[in-house]
């Protein structure tokens, strides 16, 4: 009864030790979210003076700063620009990356081989490496920079070797090739089995890819700075570098400007996150 005892103790308190731990990694991630929705709702002189003071503690609190990144932004043409450009990309690289991975896991000759090697290699070239040749044929030589259909382009491109390599280990484990034999003798075709049967299979690894692709599509910043010059086509990652001054920046405007980016993809994890950890979890345990 005493070993029970003295068992049962220990385990609590590896379990309280464990829930303290989890709590100061919540903590230490969550803060500087939570600074930036408070410094967002400060005044510039609050912010300078002050910046880790919580709302009580000042005077002047308002929402000037959100009304004023709205409109210098030009938060609805670039929210537009961001959704066409993050839509798209994201359908594409969805729609082409499991076509093709399909075919490698069902398709196991040395063409198939030798492209899923060569897109797992791409994997480790950093996009650092190969952003000024790019900028220097697309700008210098084919003259097609400054549009979104480029963006589009290359966005899907750069995405094409992680997905196809998620959805690669998802169907290799998942996806039973008896259904589409099953499918084949019932007079499908090619195309229809794989949209009609394994298509909707896909759905916890789509849901996955399509998280993950959006966030990084709709966050990012450098390709689209090498590619979009034009206000007009600006993104919104974009549009708050508006904020920044040779001298100085307005960083409640800048903050506020940040959360009016955050919010829609925020909304897309929250409506898809189940389907997200069914996707990673399914993907680690086959």
């Amino acid at each position: 009864m005493a070993q029970t005892q003295v068992g049962g103790n220990r385990k609590k308190a590896g379990n309280l030790l464990s829930f303290l731990i989890l709590i100061a990694v919540f903590i230490a991630f969550m803060f500087p979210f939570v600074m930036v929705v408070i410094n967002s709702l400060k005044q510039k002189r609050d912010i300078i003076k002050s910046p880790f003071s919580w709302l009580f503690t000042i005077k002047g609190l308002s929402f000037d700063n959100f009304v004023k990144a709205f409109t210098q932004m030009d938060f609805l043409n670039a929210f537009m620009n961001s959704l066409i450009v993050t839509v798209s990309s994201t359908v594409l690289v969805t729609v082409l990356a499991s076509m093709l991975a399909y075919y490698i896991v069902r398709h196991k000759n040395k063409l198939s081989q030798v492209m899923f090697a060569l897109m797992v290699a791409s994997m480790i070239i950093p996009f650092q490496a190969i952003m000024i040749p790019l900028v220097s044929i697309y700008g210098g030589t084919l003259n097609i920079l400054n549009h979104r259909l480029t963006l589009i382009f290359m966005h899907t491109g750069f995405s094409m070797a992680m997905s196809v390599f998620m959805f690669h280990g998802f169907i290799n484990g998942n996806i039973p090739i008896a259904l589409e034999e099953a499918a084949y003798i019932d007079g499908c075709t090619h195309v229809q089995t794989y949209f009609g049967i394994v298509f909707p299979l896909l759905k916890p690894i789509i849901s996955t890819m399509v998280i993950l692709n959006a966030l990084a599509f709709w966050n990012d910043f450098l390709l689209p700075s090498l590619v979009l010059t034009d206000k007009k086509l600006l993104t919104l990652p974009l549009s708050t570098y508006s904020f920044y001054g040779t001298y100085s920046a307005d960083y409640g405007t800048i903050m506020a400007g940040l959360l009016l980016c955050v919010i829609p993809i925020l909304v897309l994890y929250v409506v898809l996150q189940k389907q997200i950890i069914n996707g990673v979890v399914a993907g680690a345990v086959k």
